[in-house]
């Protein structure tokens, strides 16, 4: 049997390495000339890390994550409005969590693929052809590649969803915001940010760092936007947008490389009402996007992605394979991305209301009876929700 998958993010590459350890032949597209480098700090929990303990990759992840104490809110002084302890936050995942960059994940996962698995970086597709009993790609370089499946894995502007799907923006919820991320040299910063996550404690914009074990600064960055495009320099929009910001973000942004070593991108959640059509289908943020205000995108995007190599391993036919797949995994995203959008004025509060109401929830996470809700509204919903699923 043979997949080629297109995108070598997190979901594609869980897939490859996942196929390929069930003797699939496995093709995996990348258009970037190589691994990213770009991207933030993700706290890893759920379902993608019951994955990542089946798959064996756990010890790897633990020596690439890092260690945080606290999550904390500051003034334009420095000064801390609000937090919430790491080790809180720990119990609510029943100790399952990892912190660790998301560049570095991806790495893990691409050094644990089989050494059968051909990835093509540098490589996307320009069409998709059905056929009755698989699927065939017409590649950039103008070959030709034939498989029993055609995954599509690249993300939330997914070249595979808009050829085999149709028109791909009807399938994108704009959430209203726009985020980006970089690393930066700073030893003050760095100093500051160390073993913590430290947020402007804002309105309408948020900037945030943590201090990286070689002595960089991973600085994360959302803005409430409108506007659907991004924009031609991510670099002077972070300028102006966050500009007028205090604390240490104006050090910061005089820090902030050129934009082609920014990741920008908008805020969405991906809707599409069928994940398959034929013997091509989706996974990840292609098809159910949760955005980075339900968090675990990158855990559900794994475990979507190891549920998928169990079906397509294990049942009779590749239909059947992915109508398993999506049954018993869309009710688990689609919670989370009803969760993100009840959720918005608490990532991101719009008004100095919203803002104290914030502050207020944060130290009433303190209290044991408040605790137990953190817990159940942190991680509970989704503990043990993949191994549901493969028993289904």
């Amino acid at each position: 049997m043979k997949a080629l998958i297109c995108g070598g993010g997190i979901a594609g590459l869980a897939l490859a390495r996942c196929l390929g350890d069930h003797g699939w032949e496995v093709v995996v597209l990348e258009k970037a000339g190589g691994l990213r480098t770009q991207g933030y700090m993700i706290d890893f929990f759920g379902p993608g890390y019951t994955a990542a303990r089946e798959m064996g990759l756990l010890p790897r992840l633990q020596e690439l994550g890092y260690a945080v104490d606290a999550l904390r809110y500051v003034d334009e002084e420095g000064r801390t409005r609000a937090g919430l302890s790491y080790e809180r936050f720990g119990r609510a995942a029943g100790g399952h969590l990892i912190s660790i960059m998301r560049p570095d994940l991806e790495r893990a996962l691409y050094e644990s693929l089989p050494g059968k698995v051909d990835v093509r970086f540098g490589t996307g597709l320009t069409a998709v052809t059905h056929h009755p009993d698989g699927a065939a790609a017409t590649l950039t370089d103008g070959t030709e590649v034939a498989a029993d499946v055609v995954v599509g894995a690249d993300g939330v502007h997914s070249a595979v969803r808009g050829l085999a799907f149709g028109d791909d923006e009807r399938y994108v919820r704009r959430l209203g915001f726009h985020t980006a991320a970089f690393v930066f040299e700073d030893p003050e910063i760095h100093a500051v940010g160390r073993r913590n996550f430290v947020l402007t404690d804002t309105t309408d914009r948020q900037m945030g760092f943590y201090g990286l074990r070689d002595g960089r600064v991973a600085a994360f960055a959302v803005h409430r936007s409108a506007d659907p495009a991004l924009p031609d320099d991510p670099r002077e929009t972070l300028r102006r947008e966050y500009g007028g910001l205090g604390w240490v973000v104006p050090r910061a942004l005089r820090a902030c490389p050129p934009g082609d070593e920014v990741y920008y991108d908008l805020v969405a959640q991906v809707e599409v009402p069928c994940w398959s059509q034929g013997h091509v289908t989706l996974v990840g943020d292609a098809c159910y996007a949760v955005s980075l205000l339900a968090g675990q995108g990158a855990s559900l995007g794994m475990a979507g992605a190891y549920l998928l190599a169990e079906q397509l391993a294990g049942a009779p036919s590749v239909g059947t394979a992915l109508r398993r797949y999506e049954e018993r995994w869309r009710p688990v995203v689609e919670e989370k991305q009803r969760a993100a959008r009840r959720g918005v004025r608490w990532f991101l509060p719009g008004s100095q209301t919203e803002l104290r109401a914030r502050r207020l929830a944060l130290r009433a996470a303190r209290l044991p009876v408040v605790d137990r809700y953190v817990a159940t509204a942190l991680a509970g919903r989704t503990r043990g929700v993949l191994g549901r699923a493969l028993r289904q």
